[in-house]
């Protein structure tokens, strides 16, 4: 089953979404948003999974499904608490610093909660107040969870997923350094980030959702040329479960709580940094690890940030070459 939320209110319009995308079927005689149905999971799902074979068999209503006019899913969320899954993401940032990784990144996942109270739509742009903040895109799988209690197991955790997607969790990374050093953690330089046009219930995946992980290549085009098409399910360090217990280790969850990837991120063949796509390799899911693949071979990044007038396209293809999640597309725009 695929949701989405059309644009009303706050909080949008919630909707079943056909499986090729071109359709949809107004949901809100069962339950208005998507929250509220993640409110009352066990009773609400069922009808809204009626509501998606009714849709796939065109015996009710329907309307086309146009992703430049869907809202975020979940257009403000409870929270979102992104994760570093791809440890060789973080190990090559600290590296290209001269900085000794500690050994316990690979067996403790690292986590940071960021803002959810405005989760941008998938073709809003990106505003950008300042060139010299260093704007960046990180492309993400995400999962969004019902209630989970406090002190849950991986396989508990694995349960309490209810929906999978995409996003472009955008970041300043020239305001990360000062940030952190200050001890207290990312605020200014993590603004809004943008999730895929639809969120799909794990079932809708098949063998491509296993093992807690989302296997696939996860597409991104800059400026309509590949920049990344890495494999999701390889070099994952911290499957989902493993997240969402993380986060549930001292406080319950709330539904509706978002938990990322982290910037999704795969080794060379030959075990090394990864190539760029027009050299044959799978490329990269955000500038910074192309930066520091440059600053390790040649002891300084060419590559910019964004700029006004920058396009990033994300998203995620099945077998049979159908988009899954439909696109985050966004230009940056001067603010």
């Amino acid at each position: 089953m695929k949701l989405g939320s059309l644009m009303q209110g706050r909080d949008g319009r919630l909707v079943v979404v056909s499986r090729d995308l071109a359709w949809c079927a107004d949901a809100t005689h069962i339950v208005p948003t998507l929250q509220a149905a993640l409110d009352d999971w066990a009773t609400v799902e069922p009808q809204l999974q009626l509501l998606a074979q009714d849709l796939a068999h065109g015996v009710i209503p329907k309307e086309r499904f146009h992703e430049r006019q869907a809202d975020a899913p979940l257009p403000r969320a409870y929270q979102w608490a992104d994760g570093s899954a791809y440890v060789n993401h973080v190990a090559l940032v600290r590296q290209a610093r001269g900085a000794e990784m500690p050994q316990s990144f690979w067996t403790d996942p690292l986590m940071y909660q960021g803002a959810s109270d405005e989760m941008l739509a998938p073709r809003d742009p990106i505003p950008l107040a300042d060139e010299g903040w260093g704007l960046d895109l990180e492309a993400e799988i995400v999962v969004v969870t019902g209630d989970v209690p406090r002190g849950v197991s991986r396989e508990e955790a694995l349960g309490r997923i209810r929906l999978v997607g995409l996003v472009n969790d955008v970041s300043l990374r020239n305001l990360i350094p000062p940030e952190l050093a200050k001890g207290f953690g990312f605020l200014q330089s993590k603004p809004a980030s943008a999730l895929s046009p639809v969120l799909v219930t794990p079932d809708e995946l098949g063998e491509a959702w296993r093992d807690g992980k989302l296997h696939g290549t996860l597409r991104v085009d800059l400026n309509g040329r590949p920049f990344g098409r890495a494999d999701a399910g390889e070099d994952m360090t911290f499957d989902f479960g493993t997240l969402v217990a993380h986060l549930a280790k001292t406080r319950n969850v709330a539904a509706g709580s978002i938990v990322g990837s982290g910037t999704v991120s795969n080794r060379d063949s030959d075990g090394g940094p990864g190539r760029p796509v027009d050299r044959g390799g799978l490329g990269y899911s955000c500038l910074a690890e192309l930066r520091t693949v440059e600053t390790i071979l040649d002891g300084k990044p060419a590559t910019p940030f964004l700029k006004p007038g920058d396009t990033v396209r994300i998203w995620m293809d099945d077998g049979d070459g159908h988009s899954i999640f439909g696109a985050i597309e966004q230009t940056v725009t001067a603010a």
